[in-house]
Order: structure tokens, then sequence, then C-alpha cells
């Protein structure tokens, strides 16, 4: 098939509907970005379209395109992905964009359950208690990241060396890596790709792009993912975070 009929085959796949012919007033804008994104980069590489969609859905969030997130959200709901796993796809945004963004997020998610007539709240994913909050943290982040962020930010005033490191365990790991509904290998994908979408988050790019080949990610499929991103991020960002994991790759490829 050429580009043309791959997207015809994947719009149907995920919107149940056809590509855009001459509708509109801008077909021939969207016909470029339909073949370019529906056509051809979701055909290269080993990513489903359960993680393609995933991780677009991230990239959405952090852009805050809401309107885009509105029918990747109903994409995944097309192609059998759970509402508890898009919601803790979309509540993990919440440590690297901030609670205001992750909140239009979840609004803009939301307004589609509800068309879709999916009850809220859904069920709960919490796995974690206020007493056990830090232990459960560090035991996803001490096998991946050791003591790393304590000993980079041992030079902090006062309470603040101890504090810092300990809300990133207590808020990413523990708060929402615990959860349900995402493994361990997915959410660090989806990490790294949330950080590539970010401006200036390279130095977390390459340490998680550590992190998810120590959880079972390959290289290809870190690649994938980026590449997955870049119609939604663009190509500099994409550039970005490959420059500053070309060592990386480049080991995993020789070993």
């Amino acid at each position: 098939m050429d580009r043309i009929e791959l997207t015809k085959k994947k719009f149907r796949e995920l919107f149940g509907s056809e590509p855009t012919r001459n509708e509109g007033t801008d077909p021939e804008f969207m016909r470029i970005l339909q073949r370019f994104i529906f056509g051809e980069v979701c055909y290269v590489g080993s990513l489903d379209n359960r993680l393609r969609e995933l991780i677009t859905v991230t990239v959405l969030c952090v852009n805050q395109t809401l309107p885009q997130l509105k029918a990747h959200v109903g994409a995944c709901l097309n192609i059998g992905i759970s509402p508890l796993e898009i919601r803790e796809t979309v509540y993990q945004c919440a440590p690297f964009i901030g609670f205001p963004k992750t909140l239009n997020a979840i609004d803009a998610m939301n307004e589609t359950f509800v068309q879709r007539g999916i009850s809220l709240p859904i069920e709960s994913a919490e796995s974690v208690s206020e007493e056990t909050r830090y232990e459960r943290g560090l035991s996803l982040q001490a096998p991946i990241y050791g003591t790393e962020i304590a000993d980079r930010y041992s030079w902090l005033p006062d309470d603040f060396s101890k504090r810092v490191p300990e809300w990133l365990t207590e808020l990413y790991f523990a708060d929402f890596a615990t959860r349900k509904g995402l493994d361990e290998k997915t959410r660090e994908l989806l990490t790294v790709v949330m950080l590539a979408a970010m401006s200036g988050a390279e130095t977390q790019v390459r340490a998680h792009v550590i992190g998810a080949l120590k959880v079972g990610n390959t290289s290809e499929e870190i690649v994938c993912a980026l590449c997955q991103a870049m119609p939604y991020m663009g190509i500099p960002r994409l550039f970005n975070a490959l420059n500053c994991v070309k060592d990386i790759i480049e080991g995993e490829k020789s070993e």
C-alpha cells in the first residue's frame, strides 16, 4: 500500500472515519498532516497502536493542545485502551508539567469520557498510604537511579538538601509511579517522551533513557517512541533528544 492507503487504514483503526479529502477550510494542510503522521510515522518501528496513542496523549498533555488531546483520548478508547490506562498516562504528567496543566488535560480527558458514556470517577489506582509512601517510592527509585538526586543536590541549604530529593521520591515515584494501570516499562518510556517534549530538559531525558533501558525498554523502542512524538512536538525537540542520548543508544547497539 502507498501512504495514502496506509493513512486510510490507520485513520479507520484509530478514529473510525475517513481522512480529509477536500473538506474544511484547509484541506491541503490536513492532507500533509494526515499522510505524514498516519501514513508514514505510524508504520515505522516496532511499537503497537496502544503505545503510540499513549505517547501521543502524553505529548498533547505537555503541549496543552486540548482539542487534539480529546480526539486522541477517543482514539485510545476506539482501539481498546482502558480508561484507567488513559487516566494514568495523563495523571503521571503532573510532576513534570505541573498540576495546573495536568488539571487542564484531565478536564479534556473527562469530557471525552463523559461523551462516551464512561462514569466518573473511574476505579481507584492508589496503592500507597501516608505511612508507606516514602519507602514504596524509594523501592522503585533506588534500583534504577540510586542516590543520584540526593547526591546532586546535597549543596542545597538547610532542610532543602533533604526535602528536594524526598519530594521527587514521594511525589513521582510514590504518588504516581506506584499507581495501578501502567507497568514500570511503559511509565518510563512515556516519561522519556514527556521530557523530550519539554524545552530544556535534556539532562532529565538522558537520565530517563538510561532508566527506561534498565526496566526493559530497548533502544529501538525508545527511538521509535521519540519519532512517534515528533509530529506533535516538532523536529528540533526530536533532534535535541536524540543528540543528548546518542552515546547511550550507540552503546546499546554495540553490546
